[in-house]
């Protein structure tokens, strides 16, 4: 089964933002949340960083490799973790840029040069499934079935590729819910997320004036349907840069060792996600960190981080 973002961790990955990515007109801003990401992490555990040459920065309990990238966004191109009989299987599912929107052609080599993996011919992102840990998996259909992932594929055989090669005995498809500015198609990690084998939490909004609203109460609506313990995420007031409206989502949290990350926007929601996140995991730390410089390149801090579990 694919691996549930709570079980114990051996280390984090990362990438770096480099002068040659999206990231150059404001690479100083994002390289000081990085770092204050890495400083995060290491204190609970191991990191894996890659990075270009230029790199020259240390940092604790961090294992730098020089390897070049098109981007960050390393939850959808690094490798995911398959549990078998006990041992961890590294998979490389092809990464082709969100569905041919970005050049890939540099992060799609990552997982082969840095690890031992099994290459699966099937184009996912690593934001696209959410797993409980035990038998389900959930993602969005506008995603999985955007025609420029497995156009050769039905609904029905990327379900059962999916089921077999994650280990699962069902997926649950969510039908409506987006967020403006997401442009991964309706990753599952932006809209709802797995907290526990039986509990889900999701995004919702209760604005009738907002665009989002009819969609998002179609979601909430289905979600009530699987039978999962549900919690509902503050929305996230709108969020600009240069006039477009940004995806910033309290769902897109990182769990690490003994903590939950949660990015926070300078909402006057922060405070109230930050308790909702301590409610639900009592036994680690909750930390906020300041996502507003990701959100310019349209992801948070789930998006930027893939977990490498023990086993």
């Amino acid at each position: 089964m694919l691996a549930a973002e709570w079980f114990p961790q051996e280390a984090l990955l990362l990438a770096y933002p480099h002068e040659a990515s999206d990231w150059a007109p404001y690479l100083d801003e994002a390289q000081e949340f990085f770092d204050e990401l890495i400083a995060i992490v290491t204190h609970y555990q191991p990191l894996h960083l890659i990075a270009p040459p230029s790199l020259t920065k240390e940092f604790p309990n961090t294992t730098i490799h020089h390897l070049p990238t098109n981007d960050t966004w390393v939850r959808d191109y690094g490798p995911l973790s398959r549990i078998e009989k006990g041992r961890i299987r590294l998979l490389d599912f092809t990464f082709n840029g969100w569905g041919l929107k970005y050049p890939a052609n540099l992060d799609n080599q990552i997982n082969r040069r840095l690890f031992q993996t099994r290459k699966i011919g099937f184009v996912l992102e690593g934001g696209a499934i959410e797993s409980n840990g035990t038998d389900t998996l959930l993602t969005t259909a506008s995603c999985l079935l955007e025609p420029n992932r497995n156009p050769h594929l039905t609904r029905s055989q990327i379900e059962g590729f999916l089921l077999e090669h994650l280990g699962a005995k069902r997926l649950l498809w969510l039908e409506s819910g987006y967020l403006e500015g997401d442009d991964t198609d309706g990753h599952i990690d932006l809209l709802a997320r797995f907290v526990a084998p039986d509990h889900i939490v999701y995004v919702r909004c209760d604005d009738p004036r907002d665009p989002h609203y009819s969609s998002l109460q179609q979601m909430a609506a289905q979600l009530q349907t699987f039978g999962y313990k549900l919690t509902p995420l503050p929305w996230v007031s709108p969020r600009f840069w240069e006039e477009e409206r940004l995806p910033a989502s309290y769902a897109n949290f990182l769990l690490i060792n003994g903590a939950v990350i949660v990015p926070t926007y300078n909402d006057p929601n922060d405070q109230e996600a930050l308790a909702i996140f301590a409610q639900l995991f009592p036994t680690r730390d909750i930390i906020a960190l300041d996502a507003e410089v990701l959100i310019r390149q349209r992801g948070s801090i789930h998006c930027c981080a893939m977990n490498l579990y023990k086993g």
